[in-house]
């Protein structure tokens, strides 16, 4: 991740981390005038905003992670949530794509998705409606999770062939750190996102990010760290 406890505490403070790319490589799908903005002014403000509110708390010593979890306080918002959250969920976002990405994933990825969805098709159709129909701002996610439905027992443990590949849509900041789930993938559906580039045309705007801008390098290597995670967890070390 971008951030560790201990960087916190060394620097005193979050840093803004800039994408993966120069802010004109992902052109002409996402222009430079979007990452300018986006990027530069809405991203930095939420860094910004949210070291005013760590600054001499004990918030300020946490990993970014654990602000998130700790400020999301079970639904019940402690002030610091949404810029913390949203500096994260942005850090994610850029690193979710990259200059001549999308199209369709290959091997391990691959066959997790046509086992999960039925195929690659039905995955990105529901990827697709859950991120034009996230009503006003937010986030759709692949994540990977534990599949409730499938874990017995009194006090479940889930066990490695329990977990599999969800899509879920979170409203404004909130993301899926706060349920414990591994996330994988996102695209950002606040309209600043978008609007420079696209004007209200989300369903272009998402359309073109799965078509040309996914970065599946990323999200196989986000699933390899969440197997490994959920194996650690089956056998009780986590």
């Amino acid at each position: 991740m971008a951030y560790s406890g201990d960087a916190a505490k060394e620097q005193g403070k979050f840093e803004l981390r800039p994408p993966p790319y120069p802010l004109d490589a992902l052109a002409p799908y996402m222009s430079l005038n979007t990452l300018e903005f986006h990027w530069g002014k809405h991203h930095r403000a939420y860094v910004d905003n949210l070291n005013k509110q760590v600054l001499g708390t004990e918030l300020g010593g946490l990993s970014l992670e654990n602000v998130i979890v700790k400020t999301y306080n079970n639904g019940d918002l402690h002030p610091a949530f949404n810029n913390a959250a949203q500096v994260w969920n942005h850090d994610f976002f850029w690193d979710s794509m990259k200059p001549g990405g999308g199209g369709r994933p290959e091997g391990h990825l691959l066959k997790l998705i046509e086992r999960d969805f039925g195929s690659y098709d039905a995955f990105e159709k529901e990827f697709r409606t859950a991120a034009i129909s996230q009503f006003g701002s937010g986030w759709a996610w692949l994540i990977y999770k534990a599949d409730a439905g499938e874990v017995k027992g009194a006090d479940p443990v889930p066990l490695e062939k329990d977990y599999k590949l969800s899509i879920v849509k979170t409203p404004n900041a909130v993301n899926p750190l706060v349920w414990d789930y591994s996330t994988l993938l996102t695209v950002d559906v606040w309209e600043h996102a978008y609007y420079l580039d696209y004007q209200n045309r989300r369903p272009d705007y998402v359309s073109v990010f799965l078509e040309k801008l996914i970065s599946w390098d990323a999200v196989s290597a986000r699933l390899e760290v969440a197997e490994a995670k959920a194996a650690e967890k089956a056998k009780g070390k986590l």
